[in-house]
């Protein structure tokens, strides 16, 4: 963590929270310092912003996989085509939504590398809470800032 980073999180005020629910083992209430806990990648992104272009900005965070995984997806382990039924909802407190497919991260399928964003250029996201970060991603739609949920399921009937 750089020292501006660290310098950044010793500031006195409130911190986000975020809330994992949906068909987990474990669901949880964590906050960027919770989620500092898993291994931390960087990612440097450029995204086009119908609002505002072209951006570019350097993200560090975990994996949503590996935060997901702690928290027991409700998949059959041993069904390893169970997992691709299960949908990722992803919001936050100002109204944005994102929904990805558990295929999309799993290591064994997309092995998309989404973060759970706790810092954005040098600036911790505390207050602000966690930001996803699809670096695959061209357009910036899905980088969702603020998240406060991430609801996973797999409990919808199959198509007739």
């Amino acid at each position: 963590m750089s020292q501006s980073l660290a310098a950044a999180r010793t500031a006195a005020g409130p911190v986000a929270e975020l809330v994992l629910a949906g068909d987990l083992d474990r669901p949880a209430r964590m906050t960027v310092p919770d989620l500092l806990a898993w291994p931390q990648h960087e990612a440097e992104v450029s995204f086009e912003c119908a609002t505002s272009g072209i951006r570019h900005h350097r993200f560090t965070g975990p994996l949503l996989h590996d935060v997901l995984t702690a928290a027991g997806p409700a998949f059959d382990p041993a069904r390893r085509k169970d997992r691709l039924r299960f949908l990722i909802a992803v919001s936050s407190r100002d109204g944005h939504h994102a929904l990805l497919s558990w295929a999309e991260i799993d290591p064994d399928f997309g092995r998309a590398p989404v973060l759970l964003a706790v810092g954005i250029d040098d600036t911790p996201l505390d207050r602000e809470g966690p930001q996803l970060v699809l670096p695959q991603d061209r357009c910036g739609a899905r980088h969702i800032s603020g998240i406060d949920t991430i609801r996973v399921d797999g409990g919808y009937t199959p198509w007739a």
